[in-house]
């Protein structure tokens, strides 16, 4: 699985752009903003976008989906429904976060634990990671040994649990079940800051050793 990653919005929300080298099918996962930045990336990359694929509900990482979807013509897939309440905001989510004005849409598709993902011959494991959000899910290529994680865990540090049906606890759960279950040399893919792995995070990670929580 080829990856590119797109910095978007003020928030540098990595936007990735997973691409199935077999076919030249690609997919977008959290496209979050800057619409244009990200057509300009797609098509000097000279692949063909199958699916948006969201990780969860807020605005810095869902921003441009429905634009680039209209654009492209495909679905909108992800997150878990649980996330809803989030789309349902998306204006007060644009005050809250001081982005343009937007309008609440919502996926074509709501995923649930133990589902696929396709894109081209790639084929991606769906795992709901409720605690930053409560329909936050992550996606694991196994053949790559890489991860995209969204909010749930980043290099040092976890997903913030302080807005609405965040839960700390959950989070914990989530990623030891979830993300620390996987081999040490997994990439994990973050939705801001740099990449990491599985061992590192579990051996250096204040907040996954209790030092922090």
């Amino acid at each position: 699985m080829k990856v590119e990653t797109v910095p978007v919005t003020g928030f540098a929300q990595n936007c990735r752009i997973i691409i199935c080298t077999e076919s030249n099918q690609a997919a977008l996962i959290d496209p979050g903003g800057d619409k244009e930045k990200l057509i300009t990336e797609l098509t000097k990359l000279k692949c063909k976008l199958v699916a948006v694929y969201l990780t969860h509900g807020h605005l810095d990482h869902v921003g441009a989906a429905k634009e680039l979807a209209e654009h492209y013509d495909v679905e909108i897939i992800g997150p878990h429904i649980d996330d809803q309440f989030w789309f349902d905001a998306l204006p007060m989510q644009a005050q809250m976060f001081g982005f343009d004005a937007i309008e609440p849409f919502y996926p074509t598709k709501w995923l649930c634990h133990g589902d696929t993902i396709e894109v081209g011959q790639l084929s991606l494991s769906v795992r709901h990671c409720p605690g930053h959000t409560p329909g936050h899910v992550v996606f694991y290529h196994e053949q790559s040994q890489q991860v995209v994680v969204g909010d749930v865990i980043f290099q040092g540090s976890i997903g913030r649990t302080d807005f609405p049906k965040g839960n700390s606890s959950q989070l914990i759960e989530s990623i030891q079940s979830q993300i620390l279950t996987l081999n040490d040399d997994v990439v994990i893919l973050a939705g801001h800051g740099p990449n990491t792995t599985v061992g590192h995070e579990r051996k250096t990670n204040p907040f996954i050793s209790g030092k922090y929580g």
